[in-house]
């Protein structure tokens, strides 16, 4: 079976949010409230356990691209519509203690709410803080990249729903290629900051969620170099090793004298 991915083009998203109502009605997300959170038109603010899908609204100054602006200074918008990346290697799959996070024949990375014990171990694991916690329900929810709709030959709501397709689906390596092929003609164009964030060189792997971007990946909140927090293990326990070591040394010393 082909292994599924996102690509999201920031350049040709429109700020519209269809993605994520889109999602919230397939999915029975619940709403995120009316809160006014005074970052530009942006009202759901982050990916969490009522938003699956977020549209981030960035106003960056432009130094870099044309731009039409009609103003003295340059000025740029940015949208970006964000989600669970699905990543090859899943901080969040390989912290839950009851096997409630798995990965299906699709590839993707999808929590049992059923299982879901509440622990919070696989919030914190996450590189990217998708994974978040309704603490009215006591579990954990993040993006289920519409594993139902895949199994019935469906594209997930959020690419459905794209009027623009900022949102495209389809498969990993086929997208990766158009991903790259997108930031061409944007150079080209003009644009010299376009570039692919896919961390394929770190201990991520890769994600399932590629995105074409302006600027730099800290200005969408992307880390530029994503870890999953096992990585850490190997020198952890090489350390408690040797501190036992250093122990057991010290205690023979002081019986031999």
């Amino acid at each position: 079976m082909a292994v599924s991915a996102f690509l999201t083009d920031a350049t040709l998203c429109i700020g519209c949010k269809a993605c994520e109502v889109a999602c919230k009605e397939w999915n029975h997300v619940p709403a995120d409230g009316f809160t006014f959170t005074g970052n530009s038109y942006d009202n759901t603010n982050a990916l969490g356990a009522s938003t699956w899908r977020h549209v981030m609204f960035l106003e960056q100054p432009a130094t870099l691209g044309p731009q039409i602006t009609g103003t003295e200074e340059p000025f740029r918008w940015q949208f970006l519509s964000d989600v669970c990346k699905h990543c090859e290697n899943a901080g969040c799959l390989e912290a839950c203690p009851t096997g409630a996070i798995l990965r299906t024949e699709l590839e993707t990375v999808y929590v049992q709410p059923d299982v879901c014990n509440g622990c919070g171990y696989c919030v914190v694991s996450c590189p990217f803080g998708v994974v978040d916690k309704n603490h009215d329900v006591g579990t954990a929810f993040k993006c289920t990249f519409c594993y139902d709709r895949q199994r019935d030959g469906l594209i997930p709501a959020c690419a459905k729903a794209c009027p623009t397709q900022s949102i495209r689906f389809g498969e990993v390596t086929e997208l990766r290629q158009e991903a790259q092929r997108r930031v061409e003609q944007l150079q080209e164009r003009g644009y010299s900051d376009a570039r692919v964030y896919d961390p394929q060189e770190t201990s991520v792997g890769g994600t399932h969620a590629i995105f074409v971007i302006l600027d730099e990946p800290e200005a969408y909140n992307l880390p530029p170099a994503p870890e999953i927090p096992t990585i850490h293990m190997k020198s952890a326990w090489s350390a408690a090793l040797v501190a036992a070591l250093v122990v057991v040394l010290v205690v023979c010393v002081a019986f031999a004298f």
